[in-house]
Parts: C-alpha cells; structure tokens; sequence
C-alpha cells in the first residue's frame, strides 16, 4: 500500500519535534480546510475521543456526523492554525477562523486544541476550547479562495491575533 493510500499511520509520527510539530499542525489546517469530514476523520483513530466546546464525540463515525453538521451551519469557513507547544506524542495549538451563518452574519472564533497522538500518528484525542466573536464582513482577514490557506498568507502570530 502507497504512502498516499495507508490509513494505519499519518506522517509526521511521534515523539515530535519543532519542525515535526509545525507539519503535523498545518496537514491539520489544511485537512480541516478541505471541509470533507471524511478526509478529515481519518486523522483520527477509529476510537479518537474528542471534547468540543461542551459536546463530546467519540469515533470516527461521530467526528464525521459532528463536521457535517459543522460546515452546514459554519459556512464559507477559513482556518488558520498555529502551533503552541509540543512533548513527546502531544501537541497543543492555538487558532482561529472565520465563517459566516446563513443570515450572513459574520464570526471569527478563536480557540485552543490539545492533542494526543498513538504511535501511527493519529490523534486519539482532542480537546477543543472555543470563543465565537461576532465581526463586520469589512473586519474579516482572511480571504483566500476556499481550501487551503495560501503559504504567502499571514499566519495568527503576524495578524496579531
């Protein structure tokens, strides 16, 4: 089975380092990005526990249920993630992005995830503190096209968030 095409490990693997750390958080960024829960699910282990603001998901049928009801209310949705620190198999970021619902009112939300991966590198767990700041479409920052943050974009540190 091809690199492009082995579900059972998730390059960068732990234990981490900077460089490894900064990867494994924008192959993160870029997944979540792609808006495609099942792309995004298989990031996680079969059994990954998340915590959500104050929902609480476990598995990968569950993550998929949880994005798709997500990006559904979340719309035209941009992510920026960074990283904060990092040990062993943990990594811990903090982000921000923005969305609009369907009255056209504009958010960014801001947060913080801790992760823990399995030795295949993916994430077993994940929990997510998350704060909704209602903003004016002129306020927004980030205006990429949908999909991947461009490498030229500022990342949260150079937009002072």
């Amino acid at each position: 089975m091809s690199a492009d095409t082995d579900l059972t490990k998730r390059p960068p693997l732990p234990p981490f380092n900077r460089e490894t750390a900064i990867q494994k958080v924008r192959l993160a960024e870029d997944a979540w990005n792609s808006r495609d829960p099942e792309k995004v699910a298989l990031a996680y282990t079969p059994d990954s526990r998340w915590r959500n603001r104050a929902e609480f998901v476990i598995g990968r049928p569950e993550i998929i249920t949880f994005l798709r009801r997500k990006w559904a209310k979340e719309l035209d949705y941009r992510l920026i993630k960074e990283l904060w620190a990092f040990a062993d198999n943990r990594i811990a970021v903090r982000f921000a992005y923005e969305w609009h619902d369907d009255s056209g009112n504009w958010f960014r939300s801001y947060g913080n995830e801790n992760w823990e991966f399995d030795e295949n590198g993916l994430m077993r767990v994940r929990h997510a503190s998350i704060n909704d700041l209602p903003i004016r479409e002129a306020d927004r920052k980030y205006h990429w096209p949908l999909g991947r943050r461009p490498d030229g974009h500022p990342g949260l540190s150079e937009l002072g968030f």
